[in-house]
């Protein structure tokens, strides 16, 4: 399941994934923003966020207008990889080598078939499991 939050800013582009996601037969569960009336990304992220680390979603998907406010909420509990991605290849290398959970995109900043490449690119690809980064993410996890 992929834990998805928005807020105003991100709520077209979040959308555009949930309509993905349905196509695709991705189960999904959706912590807001649930229209276009402004709001504080952290209400919405956080739920998110914390959904992924507990294990209860598998990945989540959080949109603002740049990616990056809702990116810095996600990062802030414990356990969360959240990468901003404005192409394919930072979704292909930050799941390869960073293992990200948290997908975060600019709702402002890409169109509707960027993200969709953005988007199955970071659920298709799997972490590498090399040593060495897997290294450097037990470093990134010490408090």
């Amino acid at each position: 399941m992929i834990a998805l939050a928005s807020d105003h800013g991100g709520f077209d582009m979040k959308q555009i994934v949930i309509e993905y996601l349905e196509e695709n037969g991705i189960e999904y569960k959706d912590f807001g923003c649930y229209d276009k009336t402004s709001c504080d990304y952290p209400v919405f992220a956080r739920p998110a966020a914390e959904a992924v680390a507990s294990g209860e979603c598998e990945k989540g998907i959080v949109v603002c207008t740049t990616g990056i406010g809702i990116s810095i909420v996600a990062n802030k509990v414990k356990g969360i990889r959240a990468a901003v991605c404005n192409d394919p290849y930072a979704a292909k290398m930050t799941r390869l080598h960073n293992n990200a959970n948290v997908l975060a995109l600019g709702g402002g900043m890409i169109g509707k078939n960027m993200a969709i490449d953005i988007l199955e690119t970071f659920l298709n690809t799997e972490f590498s499991e090399g040593e060495n980064h897997i290294r450097r993410i037990s470093m990134i996890e010490q408090d």
